[in-house]
C-alpha cells in the first residue's frame, strides 16, 4: 500500500463529442503538463491511475456513449484498475445533480468552464501564460482554434446553451499568437470553430469582427490553409467572402449548418430565417465564390415535420446540390423550447428520411466527385492507412469531407506535406489521384 502511494500519478484525458471537446481537453492537457503532472490524451496504457472524461451531452446518442464511458471507467475504479475518475464537459455541465446521484464512484463532475477547479484536484494553478497554448492531440499538421465560446442564438432543439452559456469571443490577439506558436510547431492547416463563428467580435468589439479576425489570422506566415467553420445563416456577414476572395490562404470553403429545407420547420426551429432566404445566400456565397465548398447539416423529424415538409427538404437538397452534406434525427433534449412541442416523428421514420437524404447526396457527391477526374488539386497528407497515403483538398475538412487516396507502393508522401495529385477516379466519398 506503501509503494503505491509513492508511485506517480498518470493522468489520461478521455474525449468524447465534437472538435470544441478536443479542444478543451488539449488546453487541460497542457495545464497539467505545465504544472508537472504526466498527463496524456486517449492513452492506452495500462499505467494511468486518474482518469478525466470530457463528455458530450448534445443529442441522445451523444449522450448515452458518454453515459457508458464514465460506467466502463467507474466499474474500473470499484475494480481497482483506476484510483481516481473525474467528469467534465457538456454533459456533467448539463446532468450535474442527476450524475452525482447515480453514479457515485466518479470523484467529482465539473462544468465546462471549471477548468481551474478541476487543475486544483492536482493541486495545479491555471497557469495565465499557457493561454493559447495546446499540446495537440492529433497530426500537428492541422489543428483546430476556438474563436468564441457559447452561443447567444435561441434554436428551439439546441442544448448547447445550456451546456455552454452564452457567446463570449476571443481577442483577435490572443487568436494571431495562438496562431503564430502554432505555426512555429509546424501546423500548416487552421480550422475555425465556435458554436456560432458569424457572431464573432459582437462581444468584445459591438460589431461583427470575423472577417478581420480573417484577414489578420491570414497575415501570419507561414499558415496555408484557414478553414471556416458552423457560420450561422442568419445575418451572414457578406464581407467574410471579400476576404476569402482575396486571400489564398484562405479555403473555399464553408460550413453553414442550415438544419432544415423547410419554412414551416425553420419558423418551428426559431432560426430567424426561411428557405426562400437560405437558397438566397446560398446562391449569393456561389455568385460571389464560384469555386466554394459548402458544408451543411440537416435534421430530420423535427417537431412540426409532416411529409410535405420533409419532402420540401427533399426539393431542397436537390435544387442546392451542396458538395457536402451531414444529417441528423431531431433529438427531444430536456429544457429546450422543442421540448415543449410534441415529438410526434417516430424515430425509425427519422431515421429513414435521413437515410433517404444521404442517398440523394450520395448520388450529387458522385457526380460533383467525377467532374474532378482528370484535373489537379493541392492535397495535405493526414495519414496513411491500407496501403494508402490519405489527403485532402482544400475543399475538405478532417473526417467528416472527401479523402484523397494515393497507392503508397507507387508513390511517396510525407505526413502534414503538400502535394500536388491529378484525380484518375472517384467514387462518391472518395477520390483516387497520383502525385505529380
Amino acid at each position: 500500500m506503501k509503494a503505491r502511494t509513492l508511485k506517480k500519478d498518470k493522468v489520461n484525458i478521455i474525449t468524447m463529442g465534437c472538435s470544441k471537446n478536443l479542444v478543451d481537453s488539449e488546453v487541460l492537457l497542457s495545464q497539467l503538463k505545465g504544472n508537472g503532472i504526466d498527463a496524456r490524451h486517449e492513452s492506452n496504457a495500462e499505467d494511468n491511475n486518474i482518469v478525466i472524461i470530457n463528455t458530450c451531452g448534445f443529442i441522445d446518442n451523444a449522450k448515452q456513449e458518454s453515459i457508458n464511458t464514465i460506467l466502463e471507467y467507474a466499474t474500473a475504479k470499484d475494480q481497482g484498475l483506476v484510483d481516481k475518475v473525474y467528469v467534465t464537459g457538456c454533459l456533467s455541465q448539463r446532468y450535474k445533480d442527476d450524475l452525482e446521484l447515480e453514479i457515485p464512484q466518479v470523484d467529482a463532475f465539473f462544468g465546462t468552464r471549471e477548468l481551474p477547479a478541476l487543475l486544483k484536484k492536482f493541486k495545479a494553478d491555471y497557469k495565465h501564460e499557457l493561454v493559447g497554448e495546446r499540446l495537440l492531440s492529433h497530426a500537428s499538421h492541422y489543428a483546430y482554434m476556438k474563436i468564441s465560446e457559447g452561443c447567444d442564438r435561441p434554436c428551439a432543439f439546441c442544448a448547447i446553451p445550456l451546456m455552454r452559456g452564452g457567446h463570449v469571443s476571443r481577442p483577435i490577439e490572443e487568436l494571431v499568437k495562438e496562431a503564430k506558436h502554432k505555426v512555429a510547431g509546424g501546423t500548416k492547416e487552421i480550422l475555425l470553430i465556435a458554436q456560432d463563428s458569424t457572431y464573432y467580435g459582437l462581444d468584445l468589439y459591438k460589431k461583427r469582427r470575423l472577417a478581420d479576425l480573417l484577414r489578420a489570422l491570414s497575415d501570419v506566415e507561414g499558415l496555408e490553409w484557414i478553414r471556416l467553420h458552423y457560420a450561422y445563416p442568419t445575418g451572414f456577414p457578406m464581407d467574410v467572402l471579400e476576404v476569402m476572395a482575396e486571400r489564398d490562404n484562405i479555403c473555399n470553403y464553408l460550413d453553414i449548418p442550415l438544419q432544415h429545407g423547410s419554412t414551416e420547420v425553420l419558423k418551428t426551429m426559431r432560426r430567424g430565417t426561411t428557405r426562400e432566404k437560405q437558397e438566397d445566400l446560398i446562391n449569393e456565397i456561389r455568385s460571389k465564390i464560384p469555386d466554394i465548398a459548402i458544408r451543411t447539416t440537416l435534421i430530420t423529424g423535427h417537431p412540426g415535420e409532416g411529409e410535405a415538409e420533409f419532402e420540401e427538404m427533399v426539393d431542397f437538397v436537390e435544387r442546392m446540390r451542396f458538395e457536402r452534406l451531414g444529417v441528423f434525427t431531431y433529438s427531444h433534449e430536456e429544457d429546450t423550447h422543442a421540448y415543449g412541442l410534441e415529438d410526434s416523428v417516430p424515430q425509425e421514420v427519422k431515421q429513414e428520411r435521413a437515410n433517404r437524404l444521404m442517398e440523394i447526396q450520395e448520388q450529387i457527391s458522385f457526380e460533383l466527385n467525377q467532374e474532378k477526374i482528370g484535373k489537379e488539386y493541392k492535397v495535405l497528407i493526414d495519414k496513411k492507412e491500407n496501403g494508402r497515403f490519405v489527403g485532402r483538398t482544400a475543399y475538405d475538412s478532417v473526417e467528416v469531407d472527401n479523402e484523397v487516396l494515393i497507392d503508397a507502393s507507387k508513390y511517396y508522401c510525407r505526413l502534414g506535406d503538400f502535394v500536388n495529385v491529378k484525380i484518375t477516379e472517384a467514387t462518391e466519398f472518395d477520390l483516387y489521384g497520383e502525385v505529380i
